[in-house]
């Protein structure tokens, strides 16, 4: 007898969830911007590079890291982002 495997899949894309953006900031200028690197090769080469513009114009910068790119940031990170930062920027690079 041979078994089969029902494979369910969690997300509802036929009714796609609506969410309010929030506003941007006019200017970043006197906040602090979160750096994500998510963990993938040479991400932290470029948020470096971002954060020396960014502090060149008088930014406070902030780094964080996922432990792999694989998955969401873990709840904490998230927390921590969250309260830490006004702006994040997250690095994809390969």
């Amino acid at each position: 007898m041979s078994k089969s495997t029902v494979l369910l899949d969690p997300t509802d894309e036929r009714i796609p969830t609506q969410r309010q953006r929030n506003p941007r900031p006019s200017s970043i200028k006197g906040l602090t911007v979160g750096l994500l690197d998510i963990s993938k090769p040479r991400g932290d080469l470029f948020l470096n590079e971002i954060a020396s513009a960014l502090q060149g114009e008088g930014v406070t910068v902030q780094h964080y890291q996922k432990p792999t790119y694989a998955r969401v940031a873990p709840i904490a990170l998230q927390q921590q982002l969250a309260t830490e930062c006004d702006v994040v920027i997250e690095a994809l690079a390969d």
